[in-house]
C-alpha cells in the first residue's frame, strides 16, 4: 500500500519587499541578495499573522466535508510556537472545525519538524489505512533589522494531507538520519530573533546532506541517476544549491544539467517568498510540482530536510498520477502575484510592530490583513483568534 501526501497548500501574507530595495537600503549591491543568495523577494508578516493562523489559512483550501472526519492526527511543526505549553495544533484543531476525536501536537527541531511530523504521520496511515493526518510546516522567520540574516527573512505555513493511495507523491519510508548538538543557529527563549553563526551553518549543512545521502546510497543501492529531482530545504536558495553541487560530480554532465534545471522550478517559490523554516522543503516541493513541467508519474524526487541544532534526514518519494493541479498552480501564482509590495520603511514598521514577549493585553487590528483567520491580539493572557467567514 502506498502512503504520502494526497494533497498540499501554501499560504502566505499579503506583503512583499523585494530584495533589490532591501540592498540598497543597506548599502549594499542589489546581485548579493538576488544573484549571492539568490532570493528576490520576501513575505512581510503583519501582526495580525502568526503560525496559528498562517496554518489555517493554508490549510482551509485542503479540508473539506470529504476529509475533515477521516483526519484523526494533526501535527504541527513550527520553530516559532506561540506559547511554550499549549500546542498550535490545539488552536488549529478548533478553527479548521476538525474532530476533538483527532490526537493533535506540536513538534520542535528547529527546521526540521515538518518532516518529523510527516514521517509520523505515513507510519501511522500505514498502520491506519481508513484515516488521514494533517501535517503543518509554518514559521516566521526573523533575525533582526540590519543583520547579516536580515536578507533571509519571509514567513508562511505548507499544509499537507496525508493519506493512502496519494495523488501526488508517495513515500517507501526508508530514511537515513544524522544528528549531531551543533551550536549554528537557535533562539533563546526570551526573543522572537534567531541568533545564528551563517558561515558555519551553511557548512554544516553540506556535511549534513552529504553524510544523510551517503548513508542512503548505503542502504539502499539507489545512486544519483535515478534521480529526477533533487530538492532541498531552503533556507535561501544558494544554499540548496550548494548541497546539490557538492554531489553531482557524482552523475555525468547531462544528469547534472538536468537536476540543475529541476532545482530551479524547485526553488521558484522559495526566491519568492523567503525562509519558511518547517514549511521550506515542501514549499520547494510545492514549486517542483507545480513549475517542472518534465515531471511525470514514477519519478523519483529526492527530499533533504535539515533543523538546525542539527538534524538532518534523507529520504525519496515517488510520484504519484494526480500530482500536477491546474488550479492549485494558479491560486500560488495568483496569491504571490498580487501580494502589495512595501517601502523598506514600512516593512521596518511592521517588522517592529511584532508582538513582544512579555506579558499583558494587546489589541490588533487587521484592517489591512485580508486573510481569513486573524489573530487579533491578547485578553486575560490567553491569544484571540477570528474566522472571518
Amino acid at each position: 500500500m502506498k502512503v504520502g501526501i494526497d494533497d498540499i497548500s501554501f499560504y502566505t501574507p499579503n506583503l512583499a519587499l523585494p530584495m533589490d530595495k532591501l540592498a540598497l537600503a543597506r548599502n549594499e549591491d542589489p546581485n548579493k541578495y538576488l544573484i549571492g543568495i539568490g532570493q528576490q523577494m520576501q513575505s512581510v508578516i503583519p501582526n495580525t499573522q502568526d503560525v496559528v493562523t498562517m496554518a489555517a489559512n493554508a490549510a482551509i483550501d485542503i479540508i473539506n466535508d470529504d476529509n475533515r472526519e477521516q483526519i484523526d492526527l494533526v501535527v504541527f511543526g513550527t520553530e516559532t510556537g506561540v506559547d511554550n505549553s499549549k500546542s498550535a495544533a490545539i488552536y488549529l484543531q478548533k478553527l479548521l472545525n476538525l474532530s476533538p476525536n483527532a490526537r493533535a501536537f506540536e513538534i520542535k527541531q528547529a527546521c526540521y519538524g515538518a518532516t518529523a511530523g510527516l514521517q509520523m504521520a505515513r507510519d501511522y496511515v500505514q498502520l491506519h489505512p481508513d484515516k488521514k493526518a494533517l501535517v503543518i510546516g509554518a514559521d516566521v522567520a526573523r533575525y533582526g533589522l540590519n543583520t547579516p540574516g536580515e536578507v533571509t527573512q519571509g514567513g508562511g505555513a505548507v499544509a499537507m494531507i496525508v493519506s493512502a493511495d496519494p495523488k501526488i507523491i508517495s513515500f517507501n519510508g526508508i530514511s537515513t538520519f544524522y544528528s549531531k548538538d551543533i551550536m549554528d543557529f537557535w533562539r533563546p527563549l526570551y526573543t522572537t530573533e534567531a541568533i545564528v553563526d551563517g558561515h558555519y551553518s551553511n557548512d554544516v549543512y553540506v556535511n549534513f546532506f552529504q553524510e544523510t545521502w551517503n548513508q542512503y546510497k548505503q542502504k539502499t543501492w539507489i545512486t544519483l541517476n535515478d534521480m529526477s529531482a533533487m530538492i532541498f530545504h531552503l533556507p535561501y536558495p544558494k544554499m540548496g544549491i550548494k548541497g546539490l553541487r557538492s554531489v553531482l560530480p557524482e552523475v555525468d554532465e547531462q544528469q547534472q544539467n538536468d537536476l540543475k534545471t529541476a532545482f530551479g522550478f524547485g526553488s521558484q517559490y522559495n526566491k519568492l517568498v523567503g525562509n519558511l523554516y518547517t514549511g521550506s522543503l515542501y514549499l520547494s516541493l510545492l514549486s517542483l510540482i507545480d513549475n517542472d513541467r518534465q515531471l511525470k508519474p514514477g519519478d523519483s524526487v529526492g527530499l533533504f530536510s535539515y533543523g538546525s541544532g542539527a538534524q538532518g534526514e534523507f529520504f525519496v518519494g515517488q510520484i504519484e498520477s494526480d500530482f500536477y493541479d491546474e488550479q492549485r498552480a494558479q491560486r500560488m501564482q495568483t496569491m504571490i502575484n498580487n501580494r502589495r509590495v512595501v517601502s523598506v520603511d514600512q516593512y521596518e514598521a511592521i517588522f517592529n510592530a511584532w508582538p513582544a514577549i512579555k506579558a499583558g493585553d494587546l489589541t490588533l487590528t487587521p484592517a489591512n490583513d485580508n486573510a481569513q483567520f486573524i489573530f487579533t491580539g491578547v485578553k486575560n493572557n490567553q491569544r484571540q483568534y477570528i474566522n472571518r467567514k
